[in-house]
């Protein structure tokens, strides 16, 4: 290899590492953005728990979501319909259950493996931490009559999720999770009219696919730092 060869490769690699580090530092400062516009970083790692009751339809029936999270990584999914559990999922921080037959069994462990990698409440703060993802800035894309920074948070056990933050507000606009061995086939979530609940501004809709008629929810309760204690992850013992 002649010396002018080795100096274009070498130049070559420089430029590349240099747009890399360009579109990862474009990428924090995105997801930066989005945490001030909530409320900013240590208001929003001053939260403990998070507690949301949501209303959806389910079947044609109307029932509610419960939702509580207990920093780092304890959570529980209830699902109520005329004021009776009629589901319950949670996870103690080590192991996840659920009831069956009004007793608490294990579940099947494989959907909370992400729940180790968990260190905040708001998945804003875990993309930040180096230690648990990488993001990369993958373009400016439509979405819905707006545009939106897309961006790629990769976790360190090789999920990957690609971010939509809405370029007026900041704020999250959709989730696209791809699914386990499909490459082009995603579990996506769109999120929706932001309000303040005291000093954080939150989500209240839910949409769970991207066509107009899947299933959605409205969150009608949020408390934080309030309503949640430890025992709310060791019930039904």
């Amino acid at each position: 290899m002649n010396k002018l060869k080795l100096y274009i490769i070498i130049a070559f690699c420089i430029l590349t590492n240099s747009i890399n580090a360009q579109q990862d530092s474009k990428a924090i400062k995105i997801v930066e953005n989005a945490i001030e516009a909530m409320g900013g970083k240590s208001f929003l790692k001053s939260i403990s728990t998070l507690y949301c009751n949501s209303e959806t339809q389910m079947d044609g029936r109307a029932v509610n979501w419960i939702t509580k999270e207990m920093i780092p990584n304890k959570g529980s999914f209830e699902i109520l319909y005329q004021d009776r559990t009629v589901y319950k999922s949670w996870y103690d921080g080590k192991l996840g259950y659920q009831l069956s037959d009004g007793k608490k069994v294990l579940a099947n462990q494989d959907q909370f493996k992400d729940k180790e990698f968990k260190k905040n409440i708001f998945n804003e703060l875990d993309y930040l931490d180096t230690s648990l993802y990488k993001l990369e800035y993958v373009s400016i894309e439509d979405f819905e009559s707006r545009k939106c920074n897309k961006i790629k948070a990769t976790l360190i056990n090789g999920k990957i999720t690609y971010l939509y933050f809405d370029l007026k507000t900041a704020l999250l606009a959709k989730s696209e999770t791809v699914k386990d061995g499909e490459a082009n086939s995603f579990s996506t979530v769109i999120y929706g009219d932001y309000n303040k609940f005291k000093k954080l501004t939150y989500f209240t809709t839910m949409r769970f696919g991207s066509n107009a008629d899947a299933q959605s929810a409205k969150i009608i309760e949020l408390f934080y730092n309030e309503k949640i204690n430890e025992t709310d992850f060791n019930s039904y013992l």
